[in-house]
């Protein structure tokens, strides 16, 4: 199984770093998108999540409401433990059924798994390699605040929660930098999906080291 993991904190731009591959033929798979369903009304997740915190995380349509899951969880540890405890296996088999379904279909196209707490979760030792969508803690910050509508200090909280941005280029095999405008992100995950159809699967060590590659 040949996998590259695709991870960045939260706010660097990973979700137009991944819409770019996948218009560009890479098979994404989606860390949020399986969490999503891994929880999603009738599953046993969704009866395991209403089980352990009640009803007040259902919105007016009795799906989960994610602001007020969230809210209960981010401060506390042993909430947050048990609702991972619910998702991650999950999550897990559906990335795992995902991939064999790729492989099974398409057998010689490059994946990718957009995973967001890579660092945290300390796996990316099991990925062929991995691309890391780096822009700088602040910038991150005021793009929480102006496109989703925080406040500068919840913003702040969230992105000191994760893990450090040089925690992730220290496992990166590459960078995509995602400090500038959308269409230089988009140019340099241009860049990055044409070298990993070249290269895929043999040759992923000859990925270049930071994209874009005009600017590298």
């Amino acid at each position: 199984m040949t996998v590259v993991a695709l991870t960045g904190g939260v706010a660097a731009g990973k979700s137009t770093v991944s819409n770019v591959l996948a218009r560009h033929g890479v098979i994404v798979i989606d860390a949020d998108i399986l969490a999503r369903e891994a929880v999603a009304p009738g599953t046993p997740g969704f009866e395991a999540v209403i089980a352990r915190f009640g009803d007040g995380v259902l919105d007016s349509e009795g799906s989960l409401n994610r602001a007020a899951l969230g809210g209960i969880v981010f401060h506390d540890d042993t909430a947050r433990a048990a609702l991972n405890a619910i998702v991650h296996p999950r999550v897990r088999e559906l990335y795992a059924a995902a991939v064999a379904a790729a492989e099974s279909t398409h057998p010689s196209t490059a994946i990718v798994y957009a995973v967001p707490l890579l660092a945290e979760a300390r796996q990316a030792d099991e990925f062929a390699a991995v691309v890391v969508v780096d822009a700088p803690a602040a910038q991150r910050t005021s793009r929480l605040v102006e496109f989703r509508g925080m406040s500068a200090d919840d913003a702040a909280a969230r992105v000191l929660s994760q893990a450090s941005d040089d925690e992730r280029r220290a496992m990166a095999d590459s960078v995509v930098d995602a400090s500038g405008t959308v269409e230089r992100t988009e140019r340099a995950a241009a860049q990055l999906a044409e070298q990993l159809i070249a290269l895929w699967p043999d040759r992923l060590r000859e990925l270049s080291k930071r994209f874009p590659l005009d600017e590298a």
